[in-house]
């Protein structure tokens, strides 16, 4: 089948999505969500297969850590799903609504956007993220995982879409993958028939996508975050944070790259931090203030400020104040997530105030920063854009709206002319 072929089955499905009930999509969630856990041997066996193709073709090392599947991560896809079928239907929901005049009103309702294309690295948990997210808010969904992760992928959309056949009126063309680099040349053609790409990758791959398509782009760039630890921090406290943002997963987009420290308290916690990181076996480099304290660490290069490593490395940054923190931050940041460590509450929130980032946080690890963690359920990935949906994007950035107007027979010209009637414009 031709990716036209697919666009056009996908676009025929999303008009049937679209008019789906609530119980009829979360009974499809979670079947989705019972096929997962049934077979769970059968995706860890494909991607058993993924994983010797990556080491075989030396793939780095962080995409092959989302890469790897294990017990847990399948029970936890199961899991996504079922926090899915848990949130409110974001399809329907009246916005606003205003009386134009007696007998004519107009109300702004939530409906799906249409066709979803998502094209994303490694990561096969993605799959039913993805796709389970898509058909709760009513739009299909056309996947494009990474060569890496092949066997994993089509074992998962095969499952999925083996629970979608299960429930009668649900349109198996509702989640789709295609797999080849050609392919996704084709599908960003595919303007009539697709409505919004989703790119999760690096920084030149979501540049790419935009300037190869005229279908809009929800931009999720490289995570570039911070840790600012404050002169008024709690030092026990920022130890932790700062531990937690870059170990607790450094292959994650949200794990900690640069490390900020006030210079009042740098001579005290910076080397209790490079003693915790080195034992990590963290990779550590610095400005010139940070190696007079820290004599082990190398000078970090002025593009080391702007790298997202994925991995075990972190550079340290010591800053004068509050304002050079926020300047640094907004000059070499990706405006992914960035974090304040300190026990002032005016400082935080002038931090929060201005740092231009889609998630800002106050003495929290920068981990937090995802949608099962916001209580959004899943996540169809994390967006540095400043337009329709920023953050981390579940069901409410795969809404849109539209405008329904309700009237008895006026016409334009009745509010026309010299006897004209008057607009009440009355909100409801």
């Amino acid at each position: 089948m031709t990716v036209s072929e697919i666009a056009k089955k996908a676009n025929s499905a999303a008009l049937l999505l679209a008019h789906l009930s609530t119980d009829i999509k979360n009974q499809v969630l979670e079947e989705m969500a019972n096929a997962l856990e049934a077979n769970c041997d059968v995706i860890l066996s494909a991607n058993e297969k993924d994983l010797q193709f990556a080491n075989k073709e030396g793939i780095a090392k962080p995409l092959i850590a989302r890469l790897t599947l294990n017990e847990n991560k399948v029970r936890g896809m199961a899991q996504g799903i079922r926090s899915v079928v848990a949130l409110p239907d974001p399809i329907g929901v009246r916005q606003s609504a205003m009386e134009i005049d007696d007998g004519l009103t107009v109300y702004r309702v939530s409906c799906p956007i249409g066709v979803i294309g998502a094209i994303f690295e490694s990561r096969p948990d993605a799959v039913p993220q993805i796709s389970s997210l898509c058909l709760k808010s009513g739009n299909a969904v056309i996947l494009k995982g990474g060569r890496e992760a092949q066997n994993s992928n089509k074992v998962i959309v095969g499952l999925l879409t083996d629970a979608i056949k299960k429930v009668d009126g649900v349109p198996e063309a509702a989640v789709q993958m295609i797999e080849t680099r050609s392919e996704v040349a084709d599908m960003l053609k595919e303007e009539k028939y697709i409505n919004l790409v989703v790119p999760r990758g690096s920084n030149d791959f979501v540049k790419y996508i935009q300037e190869n398509t005229r279908i809009p782009v929800l931009g999720h760039s490289e995570g570039i975050c911070h840790n600012y630890i404050d002169k008024e921090a709690d030092l026990s406290k920022a130890l932790r944070i700062a531990l937690d943002s870059k170990l607790q997963y450094p292959a994650a987009c949200n794990a900690m790259e640069n490390l900020l420290v006030h210079r009042e308290v740098a001579s005290k916690v910076i080397p209790q931090l490079v003693e915790k990181f080195q034992e990590k076996g963290v990779l550590l480099v610095g400005c010139d203030e940070t190696c007079e304290i820290a004599t082990q660490l190398s000078p970090a290069s002025e593009n080391e400020w702007d790298e997202e490593y994925n991995d075990l490395k972190l550079a340290i940054k010591i800053v004068g104040d509050l304002e050079e923190a926020i300047s640094f931050i907004n000059k070499h940041g990706s405006g992914h997530t960035d974090t304040i460590i300190t026990e002032n509450g005016e400082t935080a929130e002038e931090f929060m105030n201005g740092v231009s980032s889609a998630s800002v946080m106050w003495n929290a690890s920068t981990r937090f920063a995802d949608g099962f963690r916001y209580g959004l359920g899943a996540e169809i990935g994390i967006s540095t854009n400043k337009t329709h949906a920023r953050g981390p994007v579940g069901l409410e950035g795969l809404v849109i709206y539209n405008y329904r107007v309700y009237g008895k027979g006026q016409t334009v010209s009745d509010y026309s002319g010299e006897n004209a009637r008057s607009f009440t414009h009355k909100p409801l």
